[in-house]
C-alpha cells in the first residue's frame, strides 16, 4: 500500500499579524478532510508587527504548522523561494497570507494535480471593486511585458498556483539574484491548468504593493525575461537620428532659397534637452541591464534564515 501524498502549502507573511489566526483555520478546515499528510509553512518576511510571535505561539500547538523567519525583508518572491526551498511536499501550494487568495480553492487545485497536472496556476477575475488605478496599471503591465518578453504571462495571474514537486525542484536549480517566480513558472513549461476565481476582501491590513513596488516589480519581470529593450534603445538611436538627418537637410534648404537662418533660443534648448533625455533613457536601460550582471557575479543568497522549526518537529 503506497504512502499517502503530502501537500506543503507556503504562505509568505509581511505585516500580517491580524490575518494569521483566520489563515491557520480556515487551513486546515479547508485541507483536513481531503485526507492528505499536509503542512503549513508561513515565511515571515521581516515583519516589524506581531506576525512572527503569533506564529510561534501557534506553532508550538499545532503539529502541522512551521515556520521560516528570515533576518529581513528580502521581499515577497524571495520569501516565497525560502517556502519551496524547505517544502517537502509532494504537491507544493503557494498563496498570500491575506485571504484574497481563497483557501476554498486548494480542493479544486489539488484535483486538477490528481488528474495529471503538474501546474496548476490561477486567473484573477476583476474586481470591480479594485481601484481604477490598479486596474488600469495591471491591464497595461501584461500588455508591455507580453509585448516585449520572449514569454506570455496571463493577465490576472499571480502566485496563487499549485506545482508537483518535479517541477519545484527545478527551482533549486536556479542561481538568479532576482527571481520573478510568474514568469518563470510559463518558462518551465510542463502540463499546466488554469482556474479563475473571485478574489475575497482582505481580512485584516492594508495593501503592501505601492506604487513604488509595483513599478519595482514590473522592471523586474520585464528585464528578467527580455533583452529587447536593448533592441528598443538600438532603434531608438537610429530613428532619432535618421529625422535629425531629415531636420538638417530640410534646415540647409530653407536657408538657401530663403537667405536666411532660422534661429531661437527654445528651439535650441529643446534640442540639447530632448537628446540629452533620450542618451539618459538609452543608458539607463543598459545600465539595468549591467547592474544585474553586477549583482548577479556577487552570488548572495536570495534569503537569509533567522530561525525556523522546520528542523525540530518528526
Amino acid at each position: 500500500m503506497s504512502e499517502p501524498k503530502k501537500i506543503s502549502i507556503v504562505i509568505p507573511s509581511f505585516n500580517e499579524e491580524g490575518n494569521i489566526l483566520i489563515m491557520v483555520e480556515t487551513l486546515h478546515k479547508v485541507i483536513k478532510p481531503l485526507n492528505f499528510e499536509y503542512e503549513l509553512i508561513f515565511v515571515d518576511d521581516g515583519s516589524k508587527d506581531a506576525t512572527i510571535s503569533i506564529l510561534k505561539e501557534l506553532a508550538a500547538t499545532d503539529e502541522n504548522l512551521y515556520y521560516i523567519e528570515l533576518s529581513r525583508n528580502f521581499g515577497h518572491q524571495n520569501a516565497l523561494m525560502a517556502g519551496l526551498d524547505k517544502a517537502t511536499g509532494d504537491a507544493i501550494i503557494t498563496m498570500d497570507g491575506d485571504l484574497q487568495h481563497p483557501p476554498e480553492l486548494i480542493p479544486s487545485l489539488i484535483q486538477k494535480w490528481e488528474e495529471g497536472y503538474e501546474v496548476v496556476y490561477t486567473r484573477r477575475l476583476e474586481n470591480k471593486n479594485l481601484p481604477a488605478f490598479k486596474k488600469i496599471t495591471s491591464k497595461y503591465f501584461y500588455r508591455f511585458i507580453n509585448y516585449i518578453s520572449e514569454i506570455e504571462i496571463e493577465p490576472g495571474t499571480a502566485d496563487f498556483r499549485l506545482m508537483d514537486k518535479k517541477v519545484a525542484k527545478v527551482f533549486f536549480t536556479f542561481t538568479e539574484n532576482e527571481l520573478f517566480i510568474r514568469g518563470l513558472i510559463n518558462w518551465v513549461g510542463f502540463k499546466q491548468f488554469a482556474i479563475d476565481y473571485k478574489p475575497s476582501d482582505r481580512f485584516s491590513g492594508s495593501s503592501k504593493y505601492t506604487v513604488k513596488k509595483m513599478l519595482q516589480f514590473a522592471l523586474k519581470g520585464i528585464t528578467s525575461f527580455s533583452i529587447r529593450p536593448l533592441y528598443l534603445s538600438i532603434f531608438l538611436g537610429i530613428s532619432i537620428s535618421f529625422f535629425a538627418t531629415i531636420f538638417y537637410l530640410i534646415y540647409v534648404f530653407y536657408s538657401i532659397y530663403f537667405g536666411h537662418v532660422i534661429s531661437g533660443w527654445s528651439s535650441v534648448i529643446f534640442t540639447v534637452v530632448f537628446f540629452g533625455g533620450l542618451n539618459l533613457i538609452v543608458l539607463g536601460i543598459i545600465g539595468v541591464y549591467v547592474g544585474k550582471l553586477f549583482m548577479q557575479s556577487k552570488n548572495r543568497p536570495n534569503y537569509i534564515i533567522s530561525e525556523t522549526n522546520l528542523n525540530s518537529k518528526v
